[in-house]
């Protein structure tokens, strides 16, 4: 565990244990420019953001929410999106392609 580890990590890897959650300033998290454009009230140096950069999930109670409005529409997730609805919603099902 870091010191950027998010300290729901027990409760979130419950959600999906390949999720890895952790604090970021928005500017560090390289979030896609249509989002960054939506957000404008805040430096992006001072606003943290809880997410999982690899698998592009934000986690919304521990991130402004003005971040996870401009977020929409975009191609992150919202944890709770991408467990009940997204591509965490089996976990465990085998993505490789079938061969011809």
């Amino acid at each position: 565990m870091t010191a950027r580890t998010c300290p729901d990590w027990p409760a979130l890897m419950e959600l999906d244990p390949d999720l890895q959650f952790k604090h970021y300033t928005v500017s560090e998290a390289h979030l896609p420019a249509e989002a960054l454009a939506r957000i404008s009230h805040v430096s992006l140096t001072d606003v943290e953001i809880c997410c999982d950069l690899e698998h592009h999930v934000v986690n919304p109670g521990h991130t402004d929410p003005d971040v996870c409005e401009a977020l929409r529409g975009t191609h992150w997730f919202d944890v709770n999106e991408w467990s009940t609805s997204g591509p965490g919603t089996d976990s465990t099902a085998d993505t490789t392609p079938n061969a011809a």
